[in-house]
């Protein structure tokens, strides 16, 4: 069975937790699995740290057939007595509504969607306003040829996991971003269909960097391990997602969008200890919120133009101020730039 080597459960039931009515907390990885150094690493960071903090037990849940399993994993996940359910898989949002109603006791909470049910807390990240930032930065410096290894192409890419609204969220805010800064802009779009394929990341990456993109943003979590290697081979730039990944190849990850989803579930699981759980809500963290932004750029931020980086800067402030509305696809469904 798939899940038998990870869901170790009886020695966590056995663990003693904060509180003798606090049970136990899993954490569902999703595809890509942890070593991602992405999305499911700072996921289980923050993991880590809200179990260390609150004195809670958990274990983290992996499955090769994380998508396909989605109903098993979550009911076994129940069956097994955890009291509180963290899943960061995307696709497992449909099949928690069916298994939520069946156990009313356990609390869930889903990532990066809504879903309605009273034991069920949802959280969204605003991906779309980091990812503007990030199309606004990468639209500025693909033409300053004054910066190593940029050509005079106006040319950049981007390469997600799979088609979905969950990643073109992503890139409909890259685009965006990207054209408002260079209307002439030509944004190279791609799909891996995998999430954990570095040599598939490393082969897309280097065909846009021979039609001319010199700057590539991944939305593909391992996936996208080889699209900062291919930048780093060529001397040109990766933009890094949803955890700081300047320091993969320092000098050729342009910047990372962080999407802080360690903060994230670090809070639902404090409040599930403190018995402050927002079973039917929605967390929302936005630019306004710190839960998404770009990197510090540690190792770039000297490469570029100090103008730059205040139109960058700008641009944040044109979006928490209300002047820049960033085209949201989940919400609003495909803009005419993506169809």
């Amino acid at each position: 069975m798939a899940l038998a080597a990870t869901m170790v459960l009886a020695s966590v039931l056995g663990t003693a937790s904060a509180r003798a009515e606090d049970k136990p907390v899993a954490l569902i990885v999703s595809q890509g699995g942890l070593g991602d150094q992405s999305y499911n690493d700072l996921g289980h960071a923050g993991f880590q740290r809200a179990l260390k903090e609150t004195g809670l037990a958990g274990k983290p849940v992996e499955s090769k057939e994380v998508v396909s399993q989605a109903t098993e994993i979550l009911r076994r996940a129940s069956d097994a007595d955890f009291g509180l359910i963290v899943d960061l898989e995307y696709a497992h949002g449909e099949p928690m509504l069916e298994v939520a109603r069946d156990y009313p006791d356990t609390k869930y909470v889903i990532l990066n969607q809504v879903r309605e049910g009273a034991n069920i807390a949802s959280v969204l990240f605003q991906e779309q306003e980091g990812s503007y930032l990030a199309g606004t930065l990468a639209a500025l410096v693909t033409t300053d040829t004054s910066i190593k290894g940029i050509n005079d192409k106006p040319v950049i890419g981007v390469i997600g996991g799979t088609k979905s609204a969950g990643i073109d969220k992503f890139i409909a805010g890259y685009i965006q971003g990207a054209r408002a800064s260079n209307p002439d802009i030509v944004v190279k779009v791609a799909y891996s269909n995998n999430f954990g394929d570095p040599a598939v990341g490393l082969q897309m990456a280097k065909a846009m960097i021979e039609e001319g993109a010199d700057i590539i943003y991944h939305v593909a979590g391992g996936t996208g391990m080889g699209v900062i290697q291919a930048a780093r081979e060529a001397g040109v730039y990766a933009i890094g997602v949803d955890t700081d990944q300047d320091g993969i190849a320092p000098g050729n990850v342009l910047t990372s969008m962080v999407k802080y989803t360690d903060v994230a579930v670090e809070t639902v699981m404090k409040d599930y200890a403190a018995d402050k759980f927002p079973g039917g809500q929605t967390l929302s963290l936005g630019l306004r919120e710190n839960g998404v932004g770009l990197s510090e750029m540690k190792y770039t931020r000297d490469l570029i133009p100090a103008a730059t980086l205040e139109k960058v800067e700008a641009a944040k402030q044109d979006i928490l101020s209300g002047k820049v509305k960033v085209w949201n696809v989940v919400d609003q469904g495909y803009p005419d730039f993506m169809k």
